[in-house]
């Protein structure tokens, strides 16, 4: 079957450019490699605990991505974070949002794209790990711009120099984030903490944040920028002990029941594109996401949805 558009990676931007092409009549396919949807929008269950493990919040200050938070509260699926009046947070957790936009969407999870590639007829051919091959006139990519690439060089795709130079300038920090549920509350204020120094950049008690009421304190440590990227490859139990001794002020002599190690390899981009998408018309290709939005949930998400116009304009056309 031949699609319209092929669409890889569902997170925020692939997921809000899809809902748009889709209320314009396009036909959509969204191939995502993991099982779940939202990309670092993300929830993990560990036993009786529920954690926000990737985005903890976000802000919406365009008006454009404002009233898709606003629409989303209505509907029950994003909140204010409790005590605050700036920070949005998922409903019951951050995954609900990209479950919400999946909803109806033709999603094929676990379809892994190997490659890319450009035929002279226009069409593009995308081979998928386990499940032979796609084909789609149009090609959407919303992965992390390294993995983008790499999907597009094993194609043999070959874009303009100084495009490629720029696009392989785009680079992300790693981001180490530990799990830790305790025997007994913390004394992680309900806001959270964001540590000026040292290996931890975010400190969030996910049972304060109204997501976890099984346990009694449910902690995601985010590890900063410089300690992920130095400690990246360590082993989990190493890893664990020293983001746990690094959260000790806040654990108020709990002992430490579980952790559970997650590495977000793309955690946020260091660099960007300077633009927020790229579409190439003569090769009915498209790019989007943090590295060219920004790193905040709105830049993803806005970058998805200004992709989206200029895809359905060609569609148009």
């Amino acid at each position: 079957m031949k699609h319209t558009i092929a669409i890889v990676g569902a997170g925020l931007s692939g997921l809000l450019a899809a809902r748009v092409l889709v209320e314009r009549g396009a036909s959509v396919i969204v191939l995502e490699k993991s099982r779940g949807v939202g990309g670092r929008m993300a929830t993990k269950r560990v036993g009786d605990a529920v954690f926000d493990q990737g985005a903890q919040f976000f802000t919406a200050r365009d008006s454009a991505f404002l009233a898709c938070v606003e629409r989303w509260n209505a509907q029950g699926t994003a909140a204010r974070w409790p005590g605050s009046v700036q920070r949005w947070i998922g409903s019951p957790a951050m995954t609900a949002i990209g479950k919400h936009l999946a909803a109806g969407l033709p999603i094929e999870r676990e379809h892994k794209v190997t490659a890319a590639r450009h035929h002279a007829c226009g069409c593009w051919e995308l081979d998928i790990e386990g499940h032979g091959m796609i084909r789609a006139e149009r090609l959407v990519l919303t992965a992390p711009v390294p993995q983008s690439l790499a999907l597009l060089d094993a194609g043999g795709v070959v874009l303009p120099d100084e495009l490629h130079t720029r696009l392989r300038a785009i680079t992300y920090h790693p981001c180490l984030a530990l799990l830790v549920v305790l025997d007994g509350p913390s004394d992680v204020p309900p806001e959270g903490v964001s540590p000026e120094h040292g290996p931890l950049r975010w400190v969030g008690d996910n049972v304060k944040k109204g997501i976890s009421p099984q346990v009694a304190a449910a902690l995601t440590l985010h590890a900063s920028a410089a300690f992920s990227t130095q400690h990246y490859g360590r082993p989990e139990a190493e890893v664990s002990a020293m983001l746990v001794d690094a959260a000790r002020p806040w654990l108020a002599g709990r002992g430490v029941v579980t952790t559970t190690l997650h590495r977000w390899k793309f955690s946020e981009p260091r660099t960007e594109f300077g633009e927020p998408c790229l579409w190439l018309p003569e090769l009915a290709l498209g790019l989007a996401g943090d590295g060219f939005g920004g790193p905040r949930v709105e830049g993803a998400a806005l970058s998805g949805l200004v992709l989206a116009g200029r895809v359905a304009a060609h569609l148009m056309r």
